[in-house]
């Protein structure tokens, strides 16, 4: 944020200025400030002190109207709180700069700001009723952005025909989700962005995307929205999926598709039939190079049987190195039968499984489903006084309670969670 602030030239010549000057003696963080001070005629100290003499960052809340052939934007900053809207007494205020870019330029900064009070208002000349307008110009800001309802949906179709940049892409719908999980906007509003994404081409959008809608899926396995919201990953997905095709091209990496390949599976039954069976076909030579992915693994426990879920331990039975058999542990989770998922957490004490490695297969369950929380959970429970002789007074301990109810997301558990920690001593970490 700094450097695109100072602009490329006058940070390099901050930063020889400072590394010239200090090359035999010792510096202060302020003594950074002034050389860059100095080198771009900017407030940097002043800029900078709002940043690090504080904790939190800004969420930045824009409107805009149109009037002529201008747009006028009113800016609005307040602390950004990841478990809710900020309701502190004192009102904390960052010197923010902040980069405008509209559907002209998406590249390029039609206007740059240096927002120094709690509101502010900007006109952008000539900006046509039909364009968007876009701030944090390649999130390179620390803060989140908040848009209004009209200037989220104006934004929809740059997302559709990817004239907005993969990048900004990125951003946007990062702090999209950041903003529906705090509770400042509705999933609603979200979902309804996210639908523009069937186009994306990019992998690193589409692995944080993918990240958030698993996030998403996990709060509302407790709902009766779970099937719905399944459903609708699916239809982001598939399209991807198609394009990429079944059969590797050459130089192309598969860890894509793969990394969805569990979202559109139950979609395709050729894909679904390959993947159940990938013993028995033609293809197991082609699955051989690729078992290394966990998405693999997972779609097939996920559909599996009893039979697949022993095929899977004697891979990991058989496995020569360490690193695939700690891949599968983490994986088994994914089976969906009641009894399995037992199973696999009597797996997971077992001799088969070294010790440090038990947490993950118990965190594995815990994270597969909503029947592998509660059940991991209750086998947590049931068995503390093993758990707890072998893992206390190290940071396993404090992993294995995190992942095994990290996913609940409902009162009631918040409550017996709660309860328990006293209990099983869960209070000291």
């Amino acid at each position: 944020m700094l450097h695109d602030y100072i602009g490329d030239e006058d940070f390099r010549k901050g930063m020889n200025l400072y590394l010239t000057k200090f090359q035999q003696r010792n510096a202060a963080t302020e003594d950074l400030w002034e050389s860059l001070e100095k080198a771009s005629g900017k407030p940097i100290a002043a800029v900078m002190n709002t940043w690090t003499k504080q904790m939190g960052f800004p969420l930045i809340y824009v409107e805009a109207e149109q009037q002529e052939d201008d747009r006028v934007l009113k800016l609005v900053q307040k602390k950004f709180c990841a478990s809710g809207p900020y309701t502190g007494e004192d009102f904390p205020m960052w010197m923010v700069p902040i980069s405008i870019c509209t559907s002209e330029d998406p590249s390029c900064a039609k206007m740059q700001i240096l927002m120094d009070k709690p509101e502010l208002t900007v006109v952008l000349k000539d900006t046509k009723p039909e364009q968007w307008v876009k701030l944090n110009l390649g999130t390179v800001g620390f803060y989140r952005t908040q848009y209004s309802p009209a200037m989220l949906e104006s934004l929809i179709p740059a997302i559709k025909d990817l004239s907005l940049p993969p990048v900004d892409r990125l951003g946007l719908q990062n702090d999209l989700f950041s903003l529906a999980r705090a509770g400042i906007i509705s999933t609603v509003e979200v979902l309804k962005v996210m639908e523009a994404f069937v186009n994306e081409p990019n992998y690193t959008v589409w692995s944080d995307l993918s990240c958030n809608l698993g996030i998403l899926g996990t709060l509302l396995s407790h709902t009766d929205f779970y099937e719905d919201i399944q459903a609708f990953v699916r239809d982001v997905f598939s399209p991807i999926g198609e394009r990429l095709g079944w059969d590797p091209k050459p130089g192309e990496g598969r860890s894509l598709l793969l990394g969805s390949l569990h979202f559109q599976a139950e979609n395709s039954k050729p894909i679904l039939y390959k993947l159940l069976h990938f013993p028995k076909c033609d293809g197991f030579l082609l699955w051989n190079s690729f078992l290394v992915f966990s998405q693999v693994y997972v779609t097939v426990l996920k559909h599996g049987d009893s039979s697949t879920l022993d095929t899977m331990l004697k891979l990991h039975k058989q496995a020569d190195m360490q690193e695939e058999k700690n891949r599968i542990e983490r994986v088994l989770g994914a089976i969906a039968q009641p009894e399995l998922i037992q199973k696999v957490l009597t797996f997971a004490l077992s001799e088969e499984v070294r010790p440090q490695d038990t947490v993950s297969v118990i965190g594995g369950v815990a994270g597969g489903s909503k029947q592998g929380r509660k059940a991991a959970w209750k086998f947590v429970r049931d068995n503390w006084e093993e758990l707890y002789n072998r893992y206390q007074g190290g940071f396993l301990i404090s992993r294995l309670i995190k992942l095994t109810v990290d996913g609940f997301a409902n009162d009631k558990m918040a409550a017996e969670v709660k309860v328990r920690s006293f209990n099983l001593r869960f209070i000291n970490y």
